[in-house]
């Protein structure tokens, strides 16, 4: 729902040069097939991680690093209040950040840190490439009204923190989970 409705605000959109021209309202296939790869590969990423670094290495530091990203995300949405994207990205992964550190008391934050810092590598090549980093013209073009107009290259940094929130919804979601089908395995 949210890239239909700022695709349709205009706050993003596709070019058809590189499209398949298959809609569904106002996406390309394409991007519904980013809604299937993406949390896969992310939380294959988690996994592989969690098997080849057992010792969550990052356990001590999910603290200050929340609050990091906690701070850091509630400042920059209240400074670009009036930009949609830049905005709601930032707000969004604040209250991500408030619900797993002070409501739901996460242990899995240490994991989620290194997950999110392993997919950034990924993230920044295929983003990238879909800024225009890699191709005569971008893939995906951004309304530079509607977001703080900073980049990591090609790549707006709203996207980075995009990154971190759906990142953080998908494993939030995916240890959940987990931790149900094991207490639930426990009982029998």
């Amino acid at each position: 729902m949210w890239d239909e409705l700022f695709t349709a605000l205009e706050v993003w959109g596709f070019n058809e040069r590189y499209l398949s021209g298959f809609y569904l309202g106002r996406l390309p296939i394409e991007e519904y097939g980013f809604f299937i790869t993406v949390p896969f590969a992310c939380l294959f990423i988690h996994e592989v991680l969690r098997y080849f670094v057992p010792r969550d290495i990052l356990f001590p530091y999910r603290h200050a690093l929340t609050w990091f990203f906690l701070i850091l995300t509630g400042v920059l949405g209240i400074y670009f209040y009036p930009r949609i994207y830049s905005s709601s990205v930032f707000f969004l992964c604040a209250l991500l950040l408030v619900l797993q550190l002070l409501i739901f008391r996460s242990n899995w934050l240490g994991r989620f840190y290194l997950t999110y810092i392993v997919c950034m590598i990924p993230f920044t090549v295929l983003n990238g490439w879909l800024t225009g980093a890699f191709t005569e013209e971008p893939i995906v073009w951004y309304n530079n009204f509607e977001n703080a107009n900073l980049r990591l290259g090609t790549i707006p940094i709203e996207d980075a923190f995009y990154q971190l929130a759906y990142l953080m919804l998908i494993v939030w979601i995916y240890e959940r989970n987990k931790l149900q089908r094991h207490s639930e395995n426990s009982i029998n």
